[in-house]
C-alpha cells in the first residue's frame, strides 16, 4: 500500500492507546503515506507522530445536526472527500456502526475490521464494510485487539514495545513549557475527574494526597486538569486549591497540547480512569491509577497494571454504568494507599528532562 488510513475517532483515552497500530504499519511500509481519521477535538493527541502523514479531522460535534439541509450537504462533502483520499487500506480500530460506515465510504480495496464489531458494524462482511474480518476475542486488551487486525495483511500482532506505545507532543508546546512557570520546580498532575460517577476516587481523599504530596517536598506543586464541566465532580478538591496557592486548577484551562506537554514533563500523574492515565502511559511518565468498576486486563494502562491501585471482591461485577457497585469499590482505595504508592513511584523515578530534550 501507498496510501492507509487509521479511523480510530474516539474515545480520547482510546485513542492516545492507539498509537502501536499507527507504529507498526510505518514500521512495514516506511515509503506509505498514513493518514488517521480522529475526531476534531482529540486530534492534537497524535498530531505530533513522526509516523503520521496528516489528521483527518471529523467534526462529530458540526455533524450531529446532519438532518439539517446544510450540515447534511456538509456532511456529504466530507465523504466525499473521504472517497476521493483513494487509500489502498483502510483499518477501522474503533469497531462501530459510524467508523464502519467510514470505512465503506472510502472504497478501498482492502479494508480490515472486527467480525465481532459492535452495533452490527461487521455484519455485511464482504459486501458492505470491510473486504476483510477478524474475529478477535473481546478479552484481549484493547491495544492487542486493534494489533491483530494486521494478521490478515500478513503483518505482526505481538504485543506493543514501549517504543510503539509512545506519543510525541508538538515541539511549539514543549517550547511554551519552558517558559511556564508551572513547570519551573517539580510537579504532580492529579486528573480526578470522569465521565462515569462510578468510577469517581472521593474528591475530598484527593485533596488529602495533594497536600501529603506537598509536605513529603518531593514536589512543588500539585497541577488538577480536566474539563472545565467536570468541575462540579471535585468541590472538596477546588477548596483545596483556594486555600492552598501550591495546588492550582487548570480545569479547562489547557489545550491538549499543553495538557500532554505538562504530563511529558511531570514528576508523577495520579488519577482516576482517564485520557489522562492514558497520556501518562504513553509517555512514559511514574503513575498511578485508581480504578474501580473496570477490567484492567482489557482497558487499563497498557502493561502498567504495577501502577493499578484496584480492589474487587471475589465475584463482584463491573459495571462503571451505575454508581454502585463502583462507588462502593472505588472508596476501599486509601489516601494512604495512594500517598504511599506516589512516593514510592518518586525515589524510583529520575526528573523528567527539561522540555527541550523531549522534541521528537
Amino acid at each position: 500500500p501507498t496510501r492507509i488510513l487509521i479511523i480510530r475517532p474516539s474515545a480520547l483515552g482510546d485513542v492516545a492507546r492507539s498509537v502501536p497500530l499507527l507504529a507498526r504499519l510505518h514500521a512495514a511500509f516506511p515509503h506509505a503515506a498514513i493518514d488517521w481519521l480522529v475526531q476534531d477535538t482529540f486530534a492534537e493527541v497524535i498530531a505530533a507522530h513522526p509516523a503520521l502523514a496528516s489528521v483527518m479531522p471529523f467534526p462529530r460535534r458540526a455533524f450531529a445536526r446532519w438532518r439539517s439541509p446544510r450540515v447534511g450537504a456538509e456532511l456529504a462533502e466530507w465523504l466525499q472527500r473521504l472517497h476521493d483520499a483513494r487509500y489502498d487500506l483502510v483499518i477501522d480500530a474503533q469497531g462501530l456502526l459510524r467508523s464502519a460506515v467510514f470505512t465503506r465510504f472510502t472504497g478501498a480495496p482492502v479494508r480490515l475490521g472486527y467480525a465481532n464489531a459492535r452495533e452490527g458494524a461487521g455484519l455485511f462482511h464482504g459486501v458492505l464494510t470491510y473486504t476483510h474480518t477478524l474475529h478477535v476475542p473481546e478479552s484481549l486488551h484493547a491495544v492487542d485487539r486493534m494489533l491483530a487486525l494486521l494478521g490478515p495483511v500478513g503483518l505482526p500482532t505481538h504485543p506493543a514495545s514501549q517504543h510503539e506505545m509512545r506519543l510525541h507532543v508538538a515541539p511549539e508546546a514543549l517550547t511554551a513549557l519552558q517558559s511556564d512557570p508551572l513547570a519551573a520546580s517539580p510537579y504532580a498532575i492529579l486528573a480526578p475527574t470522569t465521565r462515569w460517577p462510578a468510577k469517581q476516587w472521593p474528591p475530598e481523599r484527593f485533596a488529602l494526597a495533594a497536600r501529603a504530596l506537598l509536605d513529603s517536598r518531593r514536589v512543588q506543586r500539585v497541577l488538577l486538569v480536566g474539563a472545565r464541566g467536570e468541575a462540579q465532580q471535585i468541590g472538596p478538591l477546588l477548596d483545596a486549591a483556594q486555600a492552598d496557592a501550591r495546588i492550582i486548577n487548570l480545569l479547562g484551562q489547557t489545550s491538549l497540547s499543553r495538557l500532554m506537554a505538562l504530563i511529558s514533563r511531570a514528576a508523577i500523574v495520579i488519577g482516576s480512569d482517564s485520557a489522562a492515565v492514558h497520556i501518562a502511559t504513553g509517555l512514559a511518565r511514574p503513575l498511578v491509577a485508581l480504578f474501580g468498576p473496570t477490567d484492567i486486563a482489557r482497558v487499563g494502562p497498557y502493561q502498567r497494571g504495577a501502577d493499578v491501585l484496584q480492589h474487587i471482591a471475589p465475584a463482584e461485577p463491573l459495571s462503571h454504568k451505575t454508581a454502585e457497585p463502583g462507588r462502593t469499590q472505588m472508596a476501599r482505595i486509601s489516601v494512604q494507599e495512594v500517598t504511599s504508592a506516589a512516593l514510592a513511584r518518586l525515589a524510583e523515578s529520575s526528573p523528567p528532562p527539561p522540555p527541550h530534550t523531549l522534541v521528537p
